[in-house]
């Protein structure tokens, strides 16, 4: 290939985002082209040109291919594609889509990322490169920050295969590892995929345990899908797989919890939603009080523990001498070492 580009050709070397954008444009003006044809349009080289065919049938173009009478292989839209009303999104929406992509950027490594890619391929390949160029700028006015969160780039294949379980509502035998006791076989129907606290769980009905149970993703070792299909009770909501707990975990009875948070940090939780049925009375001293009605008991210590000193309870007394023991175990023990 000549060194020396024609007046008024682009440069070799630009964007995948803006090639793209060239391919789908020359697919439709011209009713398809050869290989050799994008190669010269697009000034690249041939496997560059495969791999941006393949990134547009990744991203779901209905690319299709076919013999010519000269032997060469031609690329084309499906009939019809033209006439699919084209996506328009403003750039508010499109900074709410990057915000959103950022919040799951945990998910690294697992087939949702290997989606979201998809879709936001499909995204900067239907824009213009100038706005390409500003969409990546929006990416960058929008910044996840995560803590404590599970790495999941293990169980790529795990989660393909939950996926197509709850898709296609397919009855699987999952290996389970709980935690602090020996791996187990259950074999489930997968009603719910549950986002909490930066982690992933499956809803499922157990016929082992013969009800709804939840299952850390992180602790499937292996899904094996069974041929048959199930159906979702019509009277199931997963609501139901966390009932009255105020985390996850409904461990323990229901409390009427009253809590007292000190002026120091009652601005932290008066800011905050707790509990969807909660009440907040403030106090003359700008102190608060939190009042509302969950049970399990390991997380809802765990979230009080985080506001020591600064915090109080008040009912149930049952609660507040587990707070007590908590606390003077953890004293004993650093005291002893």
């Amino acid at each position: 290939m000549n060194s020396h580009r024609q007046p008024g050709r682009r440069p070799k070397k630009y964007s995948q985002a803006a090639r793209l954008h060239d391919l789908i444009r020359i697919l439709e003006l011209r009713y398809g082209a050869t290989v050799a044809e994008l190669v010269e349009e697009c000034e690249v080289t041939r496997r560059t040109i495969y791999r941006d065919l393949q990134a547009l049938m990744d991203a779901g173009y209905p690319l299709v291919s076919e013999r010519l009478p000269d032997g060469q292989v031609g690329y084309r839209f499906v009939a019809g594609y033209s006439k699919i009303p084209p996506l328009t999104l403003s750039l508010d929406e499109l900074m709410t889509l990057y915000l959103c992509r950022g919040q799951l950027e945990f998910l690294e490594g697992t087939p949702f990322q290997d989606d979201l890619e998809a879709i936001f391929t499909r995204l900067r390949s239907l824009l213009p490169p100038r706005s390409v160029a500003h969409l990546e700028r929006i990416a960058e006015a929008s910044s996840p920050r995560f803590q404590g969160y599970k790495d999941y780039s293990t169980q790529h294949q795990i989660l393909v295969d939950l996926r197509q379980a709850l898709l296609k509502q397919q009855r699987c035998q999952i290996r389970y590892r709980p935690a602090q006791r020996p791996p187990d076989d259950y074999l489930i129907d997968p009603y719910t995929l549950l986002f909490y606290n930066y982690a992933l769980y499956i809803g499922a009905y157990a016929h082992n345990r013969k009800g709804i149970r939840l299952f850390a993703v992180d602790r499937i070792d292996s899904v094996n899908l069974e041929p048959q299909r199930f159906e979702v009770p019509e009277n199931y909501h997963p609501s139901q797989l966390t009932g009255t707990a105020f985390g996850l975990i409904a461990d323990g009875p229901v409390h009427e919890l009253e809590l007292h948070f000190d002026v120091q940090i009652a601005h932290l939780i008066r800011e905050r939603v707790w509990h969807p049925l909660q009440q907040i009375d403030e106090q003359q001293d700008g102190s608060l009080m939190l009042r509302f009605r969950a049970s399990g008991d390991k997380e809802i210590l765990a979230w009080l523990y985080s506001f020591l000193p600064h915090v109080r309870i008040l009912q149930p007394e049952s609660l507040r001498r587990q707070f007590i023991l908590g606390l003077q175990s953890a004293l004993a023990e650093q005291l002893n070492n």
